[in-house]
């Protein structure tokens, strides 16, 4: 049988998984191996080098001594390089946005194929090379065999002439099929990486409504599974003409042999053929199906990932891995079908050949043509040559089913609304005295609805103006920044800009990387003024205290700073890029009093004196300073003008002062007469980050991703192969194997031996029995490949869900340090891309191996029979080729996982992007994203491009020696002497000798795409054991229903840290909480007041020492009775894509009743009713539609829900204003007057009216007693937070 190109090379190569690595890395060494003499040598070598591979052979060389590292794969050249393939796709595409038109897939499919016409055009000519060399041996061996028949003697140079033609022909055939395949995937990767630079494009320019209705897991998967399928599509592209040509090669060879009966023949295809039309139609639907539901699973996967933290603090983790593996229970329920389907298609191909050559063979009978040896043998050796066009049919069907479905996805994302750049009009520097003018605007995020976000505003900002903006939950405040940004439509009215701006989310958006790298944010490093920058924002400090200095690297989503680290550094990152027109979205409130008051006097009013900045704050202190005062409610300028001006001319504004002056007469009530002082941030004062240094401590939190070394072990192998019923189905997949290659080999023997070399023999028996003998072997064949083909996608499927369960309750059990240290694009990798090549490819991988073995087994058997001096050819040849494998493995293994670590970055660049597309506007910076993401999709092109290279370089040298091999057979056959051997079986020997060099060839690629698709197994499996989390429930050690009853936390002797190579964050505190009571924790940011609440629902295991809640050691009982009795309103509000009745009640415990209650309780309930769909009205990925302070509210109305004993607000009121605050403040006392309430704030008044107070410095006690007490005591350190905070408040800025 012939191979199929895709057995050889295609898939299971390609389709390789996404290993990790952190983004930056791979972006550094593209940056640092990027000079000309690392170019790739195949941009420079010789004719004799580029056709024999040589050129790559250095870098084999190096493989084969040390594991290769990315340094050691050179630069690609010229359009292989993705700045040379992206110009001319966009170009291509260009035209057609100017048009206003929508993009249609076949303008897509157009611009790909001149993206690469060059290689589609050069892949066509050596595809009909081959196709042409590969019949010239069958076209032969009727007149081989009767040469064999007659008398050598007379002509013994005539025999090495065919000797010599086989040979040239299998050299030629060989020749052009690697470079063909070669080219191929050189297309691909050109093609997937223009296409990739194309999506992340969009990325950067589409608009924040378009954004909400492709979440980042689904363009996740745009990236990494449907570009790369396109990419793939380059392998079946000539499929379609080639049938053709092959086709219409064969049935020339048979007339030749056969006559008329191979018009039978061409009937006998066409009905196998025809079966594609509809089940290539159902297997795109399946196809279609299945991404739909892969992409809801990474959607939802993704969300996971990103809160998993409040998941744990909520103890529904485990209700939402139930939700994921419902999602992918639909999942599996139309991969089950599309593999069944698969399977079916694969096994009528298989036996296609056999079918046809039975209608042959019977017409032939019928019409009484006779049969001779050599013209069945020759017939034979044809179909076996059709089999690879027929086989591959099905393959070429389904692949452009599934490449449409992927081009029509990345359409419909490249389609999406682009924001449009016109919104505001942009006017030079220095123009104007005007910095910013809004006339008689009216936005709206989404234009088709009437519900407009903004209405009728009007303001005219000079250069150098303070302008505050305030207003209650909901009134539209970062709105208004984000229409200056021309982040939201415009309805109506006019904005004109001057200047460049710089923007400081309300949520930080911070990127992996360095400190530094995040600071300059692209710009060159100015030193005088990047150190008055780090002085402004009090990061100083913190960074001589840090291990790394500014160089430590940041985790995902900045995870290893605090919320107050986060906001200082984006705010670091505005004030260097020196930009005119600053916006600044609350920032203060995630600072403590102290910080904030530091930052907004040398932030706002110190460094940036001079420039335009409007700022949203909920502290009232720090509206007097404003030039000018602009007051929310439901989208209008309800009030403008000077904090003076405005006290008494509304009561908005009045409303918001009065609840701030109530607060501070909390502090006024408590009689105590204390002086204060002017703050200062003094050196002693801050000990920010997490991380402190300590001897020894020199590990960064996220480190470089693991990847394994050296070869896949056959443990994996043998895990992978026994997990689906103990491997019970692998005898049976074997024993199919084996006996329809027996059942193959017998039924040609059978016609070999039972015709007549030549016209005048008699044939040992009649015509009707050879043909029944035939029909016979061909229906036992038929069984044994359906059932093999139904066990192996049996055991596949079964073992896909095994591992998918296992690895998803091994990552949802494991603890929140792995979480931090790692990247959520590591973990949605193995659950995308590697979990995607156990479902479909891995199966088929080790199938496709074995079978081609058993076949390569069955060849040599008959060869050797035959003439058994082939051995001594053959042994050399074999072990040459083994040693040439093991030469080659450790280059081909490393290059495949070197493949996975570079995909990653672009995955998690890209998710970081779309994320903080927002931020990257406003400073102007996508050309460089982009850039960034064109060096790490050439760090994923480079060791893709050789690893393509590299197979085609052991295939073209396996099969010249298997060429070799073959030759000096026949020489055998020419020198056996005369009547020693059946010319006929001789003739067998050579019909199966002519497949030896592409089947050698082929088990060598199979045994090198097995081990390469095999990673993603090992990778899985390297996640299957991950170390967990304490049990959720210990059975034996279970509190009662009642617990805790009391409250009272006794904290003994508590050290923690946050990883064993971290130092101590909690250095031995003992304090007891007593029942019932309320507890305020206060300390300088990074003092440990998160670090504390983390240990009590033990996110983090203290190092030493314990926690009790009513004499119960937390320690000893299971995570979710400890969770599930404990209450938190977290510091990030967080809401998921679902329902408002879904966020309120995520494990769906409660009746509407009481939802509705809880609602009306955190004054959310009207803002429901008004919603269309009331309970079940929408809410966004990350709860996008809502805004930060309605989110909170939300958390509030959790923990209502729940009424807990213990309550824990860690910055609870930080997103609200100060009368929600005072509302929320009032709403706790009254529902949860009898609980122990602990609070971390950084509002002081939330803590004057509790019973205690925690004052912590570096992680230990400085302080605890009642508000009073302290306050007496002046020289206490809460006594100079309280005197701080009321000083800061009373004075006015600036004015």
């Amino acid at each position: 049988m012939e191979v199929s190109h895709r057995d050889i090379g295609g898939d299971n190569g390609l389709r390789q998984p996404l290993l990790t690595d952190t983004s930056k890395p791979s972006a550094n060494k593209a940056r640092e191996s990027s000079s000309p003499e690392t170019l790739t040598p195949y941009a420079n070598s010789t004719l004799f080098s580029l056709l024999t591979f040589s050129w790559l052979s250095p870098m084999v060389a190096i493989g084969h001594k040390k594991p290769l590292d990315l340094e050691d794969v050179p630069q690609l050249s010229g359009v292989d390089s993705v700045v040379g393939s992206f110009p001319i796709l966009k170009h291509k595409l260009d035209p057609d946005h100017f048009n206003g038109k929508k993009l249609t897939t076949s303008e897509l499919v157009i611009a790909l194929i001149h993206t690469t016409q060059k290689d589609i055009l050069i892949t066509a000519i050596l595809a009909l090379l081959y196709t042409l060399a590969s019949y010239v041996g069958p076209y032969l061996i009727d007149s081989f065999v009767r040469f064999l028949n007659g008398t050598q003697d007379s002509n013994k140079y005539q025999g090495y002439l065919f000797v010599l033609v086989f040979f040239l022909a299998k050299v030629v055939e060989s020749v052009s099929q690697r470079h063909w395949f070669f080219k191929l995937q050189q297309g691909g990767i050109r093609a997937r990486a223009a296409l990739v630079a194309m999506i992340y494009e969009k990325g950067l320019t589409v608009s924040s409504r378009s954004k909400l209705s492709s979440s980042s897991g689904e363009i996740t998967n745009l990236i990494a599974i449907d570009a790369e399928r396109i990419g793939e599509f380059g392998w079946y592209i000539h499929d379609p003409w080639l049938v053709i040509v092959q086709v219409g090669l064969a049935l020339g060879i048979l007339y030749l042999n056969l006559g008329f009966a191979s018009l039978a023949a061409l009937v006998a295809i066409v009905i196998v053929m025809l079966p594609n039309i509809p089940l290539g139609s159902v297997q795109q639907k399946f196809q279609e199906e299945l991404m739909t539901c892969k992409d809801k699973r990474m959607k939802k996967t993704s969300e996971i990932l990103r809160n998993m933290k409040i998941l744990k603090l909520l103890a529904s983790e485990m209700k939402f891995l139930s939700r994921i593996i419902e999602l992918r229970n639909l999942e599996t329920g139309w991969l089950k079908k599309y593999l069944v389907t698969s399977a079916t298609i694969v096994s009528v191909f298989w036996v296609a050949p056999t079918f046809v050559a039975v209608v042959t063979f019977g017409t032939c009978m019928l019409a009484g043509i006779p049969l001779e040896s050599g013209k069945i043998l020759s017939a034979v050796a044809t179909f076996k040559i059709l089999q690879q066009p027929i086989y591959n049919l099905p393959d070429t069907v389904a692949m452009i089913a599934q490449t449409k479905v992927s081009l029509d996805r990345i359409i419909s994302y490249l389609n999406l609304d682009d924001l449009d750049s016109g919104l505001v009009e942009m006017l030079p520097r220095g123009c104007s005295d005007v910095a910013i003018e809004i006339t008689n605007a009216t936005f709206s995020w989404d234009v088709s609805s009437a519900d407009q976000v903004l209405k009728d505003i009007n303001i005219k900002v000079d250069h150098g103006m303070k302008v505050a903006v305030c207003g209650t939950v909901g009134s539209g405040k970062s709105s208004f920044l984000s229409c200056i940004l021309g982040e939201v439509a415009k309805v109506s009215g006019s904005i004109k800009l001057s200047g460049t701006t710089a923007y400081v989310a309300q949520s930080p958006w911070i990127q992996s990387g360095k400190i530094e790298e995040n600071i300059l944010f692209g710009k060159e490093m100015d030193k005088i003024r990047y150190d008055k920058v780090l002085e402004v924002c009090a990061l100083k400090k913190d960074l001589e205290i840090l291990p790394f200095g500014d160089q430590t690297v940041i985790g995902e989503r900045g995870i290893n700073l605090s919320g107050g680290q986060k906001q200082r550094l984006q705010i670091a990152r505005a004030l260097y890029q020196d930009s005119d027109i600053y916006l600044f979205d609350d920032p203060f409130s995630a600072v403590d009093a102290h910080t904030g008051s530091h930052l907004f006097k040398e932030c706002l009013l110190g460094f940036l004196d001079s420039k335009t900045v409007i700022y949203i704050t909920h502290q009232v202190e720090f509206l007097p300073a404003a030039d000018l005062i602009l007051v929310l409610k439901a989208g209008r300028i309800k009030q403008a003008g000077k904090y003076k001006d405005i006290l008494n001319s509304g009561s908005d504004f009045m409303e918001l002062v009065g609840a701030h002056k109530e607060a501070l007469s909390v502090i006024d009530s408590i009689n105590t007469s204390f002086e204060y002082e002017n703050p200062q941030v003094t050196d002693e004062d801050r000990n920010e980050f997490k991380s402190e240094k300590t001897e020894g401590t020199n590990r960064q939190l996220v480190q470089k991703e693991e990847r394994e070394k050296g070869s896949v072990g056959l443990s994996i192998y043998w895990r992978y192969i026994t997990s689906a019923y103990k491997g019970a189905l692998v005898p049976f997949i074997l024993l199919t194997a084996v006996l329809f290659e027996l059942i193959q080999v017998a039924s040609n023997y059978w016609l070999a031996w039972a015709s007549p070399v030549s016209d005048g023999m008699v044939p040992p028996v009649g015509g009707s029995t050879l043909i029944i003998v035939y029909v016979g072997l061909a229906i036992g064949s038929t069984f044994c490949i359906f059932g093999r083909a139904m066990w192996l996608t049996i055991a596949g499927y079964v073992t896909a869900k095994l591992l998918f369960n296992k690895m998803h309750l091994c990552i949802f059990h494991a603890p929140m340090s792995f979480f931090d240290a790692t990247p959520s694009g590591r973990i949605l990798n193995r659950a995308s891309t590697d979990q995607t090549a156990v479902d479909v490819t891995i199966p088929n991988a080790i199938g496709v191996f074995v079978f081609a073995v058993i076949q390569l087994l069955a060849v040599i058997a008959i060869m050797s029979q035959i003439s058994w001096q082939v051995f001594l050819v053959f042994v050399p040849v074999i072990a040459i080729c083994i040693w040439l494998q093991q030469y080659y493995i450790s280059t081909a293994r490393e290059l495949a996982r070197l493949v996975g670590v570079c995909k990653a970055p672009i995955i998690q660049h890209f998710t970081e992007t779309v994320s903080g597309s927002t931020t990257i506007r406003s400073f102007r910076q996508e050309d460089r994203f982009q850039d960034t993401n064109m060096k790490l999709l050439d760090g994923y092109s480079r060791p893709n491009f050789h690893s393509a290279a590299a197979r085609e370089w052991l295939s073209f040298r396996v099969e010249l020696l298997a060429s070799v091999t073959f030759a000096f057979f026949l020489i055998f056959l020419l020198i056996i002497p005369n009547g020693t051997i059946d010319p006929s079986i001789a003739g067998l020997a050579v019909t199966y000798g002519l497949n030896l060099n592409i089947l050698q060839a082929s088990v060598i690629w199979k045994l090198s795409n097995m081990e390469n698709s095999i990673i993603s197994v090992e990778r899985i499996f390297q996640y299957m054991s991950i170390p967990s989390e304490g049990p959720l429930v210990v059975e034996s050690s279970r509190p009662s229903d009642m617990w805790p009853s009391h409250g009272k936390i006794d904290i003994c002797n508590l050290q923690v840290r946050y990883a064993s190579h971290m130092p101590l964050v909690l250095r031995g505190l003992t304090c007891t909480f007593h029942g019932g009571k309320k507890t305020g924790i206060v300390g300088r940011t990074g003092s440990g007041k998160s670090t504390l609440i983390q240990t009590l629902f033990r996110i983090i295991e203290p190092t030493m020492g314990a926690i009790f809640i009513d004499e119960i050691n937390i320690s000893t009982i299971g995570l979710h009775d400890l969770r599930s009795k404990l209450s938190i309103i977290p510091q990030d509000p967080t809401m998921f894509q679902g329902t408002v009745r879904s966020n309120m009640d995520p494990l769906e415990q409660y009746t509407d009743e009481q939802i509705w209650e809880a609602l009306d309780k955190c004054q959310l309930g009207n803002e429901v009713r008004r919603k269309e769909g009331k309970l079940d009205s929408a809410v966004d990925e990350n709860g996008e539609n809502w805004s930060m302070g309605q989110r909170q509210l939300v958390c509030l109305g959790r923990v209502l829900l729940k009424k807990s004993k213990i309550l824990v607000l860690d910055e609870a009121t930080a997103s609200v204003d100060t009368s929600t605050d005072y509302m929320i403040q009032q709403t706790l006392g009254q529902h949860f007057s009898d609980s122990t309430i602990i609070t971390i704030a950084h509002r002081i008044t939330s803590m004057l009216n509790g019973h205690m107070v925690l004052v912590l410095e570096q992680g230990l006690i400085e302080e605890y007693n009642s508000p009073l007490k302290l306050l007496e005591n002046k020289s206490s350190s809460f006594a100079k937070l309280v005197a701080e905070y009321r000083g800061r408040s009373s004075s006015s800025y600036g004015t």
